[in-house]
C-alpha cells in the first residue's frame, strides 16, 4: 500500500510539473498602461466626461462582475460616459486612492493582451440621500494595442442599491409605547432600586452582553462582570430612586426581526462617604432574545458628574 501511494504522489508531482513551468506571461509593478488606467479613475472621480472619454476604445464595454445575469451585454462607452457625469452630479467628497499599501499590477499575457488590475479605496458622500460611500474596491481592465482601454470588470460592493433604497420611504417594523418588554424593563429597574439584585438578573440571559458611552468601541462585558461593577458601586453610593423620563419605547424591526427597548432614566443617588446627592441622566437600550431575555445592552450614561465632585 505504501508503494500505491508513493507511485501516486510521484504521478501527481509529474503530472503538475510541466502545468507550473510554462509561463503564460509578466506581471509588472510600474506600467504605462497602470499609469492610463489609474489617470482614467481620477478623471472618473473628477467628473471629467471628456477626458475619461480619451482613455477609452470606441468598442469599450464595461461589466459587473459579480452579476448573475448570463445574458449581461455590459455598458458601451457611451452610456458609460453618462454614468461618469450622473456620478459626479450625485455625489460628493468623492476620492479615490490605493488601498493601503496595495498597488495595481499590469499583466502583459502571451496572447499580446495587457490587462490591469487595481485595489483601491472609494469615498464619497450620496448628495440627495446621505448615504455614505467608503468602501474597497476590485477593478479589472484590459487595453489594446492602441493602448485604450477596452474593458472593464467591477467587482465592488453595490452601493447603488442602498442609494436607491434612500429615495423611497418605507417601514421596518413596529413602535410600541406599552409592551411585554417594556414590562420586563421597568421591573428589572424597580429591582434595582430596591435592592433586589437576584429579580433584576432574572431578567437577563447568562450569555449577555453589555458596552456603555465610556467604554472603548467594540469592547463590551458579560453578565458577571456587570455584577461585580454594579456591587463595587453601590459599596459607594445608594440609589434613591431609579424614575423614567417620558416613556420607554419598544421597537420590532422588520428587519431580522428583532425587539428593542429604548428608555430614559434620572439615577438620583446619594454617596456614602460625604452624604452628598447627584441625579445622574441615562439612556439605555436592551435587545431581546427569542426566549424574551435581555441579550444586550448599551448604556448611554455619564459617570462624570461623579468624578468631579
Amino acid at each position: 500500500m505504501k508503494k500505491h501511494v508513493l507511485f501516486i504522489l510521484l504521478l501527481f508531482v509529474a503530472v503538475m510539473h510541466p502545468q507550473k513551468k510554462e509561463k503564460n506571461g509578466i506581471v509588472y509593478k510600474e506600467h504605462p498602461a497602470i499609469v492610463t488606467v489609474e489617470a482614467m479613475q481620477q478623471a472618473d472621480i473628477a467628473g471629467d466626461v471628456d477626458k475619461v472619454a480619451s482613455y477609452l476604445s470606441d468598442d469599450f464595454k464595461s461589466y459587473s462582475g459579480t452579476t448573475r445575469d448570463k445574458n449581461a451585454k455590459g455598458t458601451n462607452k457611451e452610456d458609460f460616459l453618462k454614468w461618469v457625469a450622473n456620478r459626479s452630479k450625485w455625489t460628493v467628497y468623492r476620492s479615490l486612492t490605493r488601498h493601503g499599501e496595495a498597488y495595481p499590477d499590469a499583466i502583459e499575457y502571451k496572447d499580446g493582451k495587457v490587462w490591469v488590475q487595481t485595489w483601491d479605496y472609494l469615498k464619497g458622500v450620496h448628495d440627495e440621500t446621505g448615504v455614505k460611500v467608503e468602501m474597497p474596491v476590485h477593478n479589472l481592465y484590459r487595453l489594446n494595442d492602441d493602448g485604450k482601454i477596452e474593458l472593464a470588470i467591477y467587482y465592488n460592493y453595490p452601493v447603488g442599491r442602498d442609494i436607491r433604497s434612500a429615495f423611497s420611504p418605507r417601514t421596518n417594523g413596529t413602535l410600541y409605547n406599552e409592551h411585554e418588554y417594556i414590562n420586563k424593563v421597568r421591573r428589572m429597574f424597580a429591582a434595582f432600586e430596591n435592592g433586589d439584585m437576584d429579580k433584576a438578573y432574572s431578567y437577563i440571559d447568562e450569555k449577555a452582553t453589555f458596552t456603555g458611552l465610556e467604554m472603548p468601541v467594540g469592547e463590551s462585558i458579560g453578565l458577571e462582570e456587570l455584577k461585580a461593577r454594579n456591587s463595587s458601586f453601590l459599596e459607594n453610593y445608594t440609589i434613591e430612586s431609579i424614575d423614567v423620563v417620558g416613556y420607554p419605547d419598544c421597537l420590532h424591526y422588520e428587519i431580522g426581526n428583532g425587539y428593542t427597548v429604548q428608555s430614559w432614566w434620572n439615577f438620583r443617588l446619594t454617596r456614602k462617604s460625604d452624604g452628598k446627592k447627584f441625579v445622574i441622566p441615562a439612556m439605555y437600550t436592551h435587545d431581546f432574545n427569542d426566549e424574551g431575555m435581555i441579550e444586550r445592552g448599551i448604556s448611554y450614561i455619564s459617570t462624570k458628574a461623579l468624578s468631579d465632585n
